[in-house]
């Protein structure tokens, strides 16, 4: 399949897209874009973005009749003609991750949105001409020939998103034979220096844990955006990451999390590019692909992101509690983790896995699977007193699966860890990877072995803390976000409510002192446009939003301290 870009006038973001087919001996055609992307497991409607489609002769350019079949797919009636064209218009302007742009001073391509497929063909070679401005440099994971990019078949295209800019600023770096590429468009001024430096300590931290990469280069392709922005894709031997605002990149909170998100999207190289859930080996593009082991894929990820960071001195100890404290609150203030279980959140991605949804209703597999892999890992040291790891197990993870490209279960997953870890795990994955229970104790517990404790503390605020409900301001007005069930909050507030008043004083910014010291109190709120009185009166001496933190245990014995040492190979 051959695929001609091209563009005329870019501020209107639309570019012009011909599929080139031969060798068509049937007498209609059927052409499919993809109903989702790797690394979003969700439906998409890319077809949206479709303009002006048409199909005609190669040789004649005689139209050929082209029919909309489904939502995302064409039927071509060739006519007899062994030559085909399809074409049509793709608008660019969605500025994300897993997006595409246009604009005068770029073009941003992820293919799998705008490339469609012959499924006959899509094992074999495809090749994308790019009509590109001649100073124009192309940031990708595919070979290059000059202005076009070749790939073997179409899983590797429309895994490899392209960045084509006069701007790109690029630096390189090799660990082992592996030549690492850092590509970036956007307003800022890294410190390269610091920038190169910390990359080759995560990078080669990652590797020595795996034993060896799984490819030869690799494209860390970044969008860095004007505004606040956070958003990173994994993809073959490149990643795609929107961060914002560029002004703020040299700042400590940005460029932290320039180097977490980083460091986890390259971990993907390895977990879930190559380890792959049986249900994902090889890809469905024209369906959901259900899946149970999404703490795996993204969970097991998004620990090792950060952990990786630490065990590499990129982060230092302070650094890396910040961001466990983060997980923990973004954790234990989900109050979904006690109707869902992370297995079943997993497979209800499809349903609606990146929207916060009905309130309560799912976990986060990211975070939660993150809390699942800590967990883990700590346990696995404990029983084979600090010999193996979580690094044992994705190493045969990698082994086992990844690299003869093999799909794994769940079941697999936990198979290996017994066997590592030398105990059975039946309890352990039924309570809190397929069940609800809570994982405070057993957190608690194995923070313990590593000479840490789980601290927790009442929320600060009085609406948090005695009557259970958090509030966000949206121009000057107070909203309730999230409530804790069967709190005081609870019983008579919704999402969404406007707290207009309490005890006949106005709301503007003095929600907390307004409750403060005060057990019951009357409070007007607008809901759904109209105003109510409630009551809201708190019962007991139960406290709400707990916040939980990772500290060190001064009180530690040495035996604790090693462990802590070995763990984040920093001492104690």
């Amino acid at each position: 399949m051959e695929y001609f870009i091209s563009y005329t006038e870019p501020h209107k973001h639309f570019i012009t897209v011909e599929l080139h087919l031969e060798g068509i001996k049937s007498d209609f055609i059927n052409l499919q874009i993809p109903a989702w992307r790797p690394g979003r497991y969700e439906l998409q409607n890319y077809a949206k973005n479709f303009h002006q489609v048409k199909a005609f002769s190669k040789g004649t350019s005689k139209p050929l009749e082209v029919k909309k079949t489904t939502r995302n797919s064409w039927k071509i009636v060739t006519n007899g003609e062994s030559g085909i064209v399809f074409s049509f218009q793709y608008y660019c302007a969605q500025m994300d991750a897993g997006g595409c742009w246009l604009d005068e001073d770029q073009l941003y391509l992820n293919f799998i949105c705008c490339l469609p497929y012959l499924e006959e063909k899509i094992n074999s070679a495809c090749v994308a001409h790019l009509n590109l401005p001649s100073n124009y440099q192309i940031a990708c994971g595919l070979k290059k020939k000059g202005f076009q990019l070749l790939a073997k078949d179409y899983y590797e295209l429309v895994d490899s998103p392209m960045l084509a800019s006069a701007q790109l600023k690029h630096k390189q770096y090799t660990i082992d034979s592996t030549q690492f590429h850092i590509w970036i468009q956007g307003e800022c001024q890294p410190d390269w220096q610091l920038v190169l430096s910390d990359f080759k300590k995560f990078t080669e931290e990652q590797i020595n844990s795996m034993g060896e990469f799984p490819e030869k280069d690799y494209h860390f392709i970044y969008q860095i955006l004007p505004y606040k922005y956070h958003h990173g894709v994994e993809h073959r031997n490149s990643t795609i990451i929107c961060l914002g605002p560029g002004e703020q990149f040299n700042s400590e909170g940005f460029y932290n999390d320039f180097l977490s998100i980083s460091s986890h999207e390259l971990y993907h190289a390895w977990n879930i590019i190559k380890i792959r859930p049986a249900e994902m080996l090889p890809y469905n593009f024209t369906k959901e692909n259900y899946f149970n082991s999404g703490f795996i894929a993204e969970g097991i990820t998004t620990y090792y992101g950060d952990y990786f960071l630490v065990r590499s001195k990129a982060f230092n100890i302070q650094q890396y509690f910040h961001e466990l404290n983060l997980l923990f609150k973004r954790h234990f203030e989900n109050f979904g983790d006690a109707y869902m279980s992370v297995a079943d959140s997993s497979f209800d991605l499809w349903v609606d896995g990146y929207v916060s949804g009905i309130p309560n209703r799912k976990v986060s597999i990211y975070v939660k699977g993150a809390m699942i892999a800590l967990l883990l890992d700590l346990l696995i040291r404990k029983e084979t007193h600090n010999k193996k790891s979580l690094d044992d197990v994705m190493k045969q993870m990698w082994k086992l699966h990844g690299k003869i490209s093999i799909g794994y279960t769940s079941e697999d997953f936990q198979k290996i860890i017994e066997n590592i870890s030398g105990k059975k795990l039946k309890n352990f994955f039924n309570d809190f990877i397929f069940g609800t229970r809570p994982i405070t104790d057993p957190l608690r517990k194995l923070l313990n072995y590593v000479g840490c404790q789980l601290q927790i503390q009442d929320a600060k605020h009085e609406s948090e803390k005695i009557f259970g409900f958090r509030t966000s301001t949206k121009e000057g007005r107070t909203f309730v976000d999230i409530l804790e069930p069967d709190s005081p909050g609870d019983k008579v507030l919704a999402r969404e409510d406007e707290i207009i008043a309490i005890d006949g004083n106005n709301v503007s910014g003095n929600l907390n002192d307004l409750l403060k010291g005060k057990k019951t109190s009357e409070l007007v709120i607008q809901r759904f446009g109209k105003v109510k009185q409630i009551i809201l009166h708190a019962t007991g001496t139960k406290t709400y939003f707990k916040q939980y933190k990772i500290v060190k245990n001064e009180e530690s014995t040495e035996f604790e301290k090693n462990n802590f040492k070995k763990w984040l190979k920093h001492e104690f």
